[in-house]
């Protein structure tokens, strides 16, 4: 008969319960994780916030000196990330600068788009996912050249549509991703347009974040998301999110895109 060493067996035995241990850490979700600390979770929001507030420096940088006509959207693109670049310091982008002008602003940011020059009377929106020393941003404001009223007032409905959709879901945080996107899309009719996409936002955090398969519906604030906005994330911390408000007039063919931090306070 064979007797193996004491030490083989606790060897063994230890690396089987490891095993086991992070099977079950996948297997019963992150609620059984630790969770992160109020001061490492207030940092993270201050993080969070800071690139915010650094994208939005440079996209008032963008409206001054890039937003003209005669210019295509994909040499619009490559110019917000040199200026991005060479003002901001930013080396690093999560996802790239898409630019979108007139009927082209109906469309989601992943289709595909034949290039277009952006005319003397255009509408057109800028998003861009900028990182600040591993932070990510996701930003996206729309812009109009000329004086149409019609594309005035589309350019001016997305923050208050964003804003109020932002206290709904302040005033019940467990909300489902389901239940937040239906609301984006009724205070949009309630403004008088139409909800452009079938998502209306995102998680965010550090870079790299987790890759979004796009099957993943639980990431996204779409329908099929049952799962509470307030869920944690893999390590246990509070899961940080975009809102995304784009807002069209199919008759009309133009739409309007606005998004920022939805889970950090300004």
């Amino acid at each position: 008969m064979q007797f193996f060493p004491v030490s083989l067996i606790v060897f063994v035995f230890t690396i089987t319960i490891f095993e086991y241990l992070k099977y079950r850490s996948r297997r019963i979700g992150p609620e059984y994780i630790n969770k992160a600390t109020p001061e490492e979770e207030a940092a993270r929001s201050a993080y969070l916030l800071d690139a915010q507030i650094k994208a939005s420096a440079l996209f008032d940088d963008i409206e001054r000196d890039l937003i003209r006509p005669g210019v295509t959207e994909k040499e619009l693109s490559k110019e917000v990330w040199a200026l991005a670049k060479e003002r901001h310091n930013i080396t690093k982008v999560w996802h790239s600068a898409i630019v979108r002008s007139g009927a082209h602003t109906l469309l989601p940011h992943k289709a595909k788009t034949e290039d277009r020059t952006i005319q003397a009377d255009d509408i057109l929106f800028v998003d861009l996912g900028p990182v600040f020393a591993a932070w990510e941003a996701d930003f996206g404001r729309t812009f109009v050249l000329g004086s149409d009223p019609v594309k005035l007032r589309l350019r001016d409905s997305l923050e208050p549509v964003w804003n109020t959709v932002k206290a709904r879901y302040l005033a019940k945080p467990s909300m489902t991703g389901e239940q937040l996107y239906n609301i984006a899309c009724k205070e949009a009719k309630k403004a008088g347009w139409e909800f452009g996409s079938h998502l209306a936002g995102h998680f965010i955090g550090e870079l790299p974040h987790d890759h979004i398969p796009k099957n993943k519906v639980v990431e996204y604030i779409a329908k099929g998301n049952k799962q509470s906005m307030e869920r944690r994330d893999k390590h246990g911390r509070k899961q940080h999110w975009i809102l995304e408000i784009h807002l069209v007039d199919r008759c009309r063919q133009i739409g309007g895109f606005f998004e920022q931090l939805l889970t950090v306070e300004s």
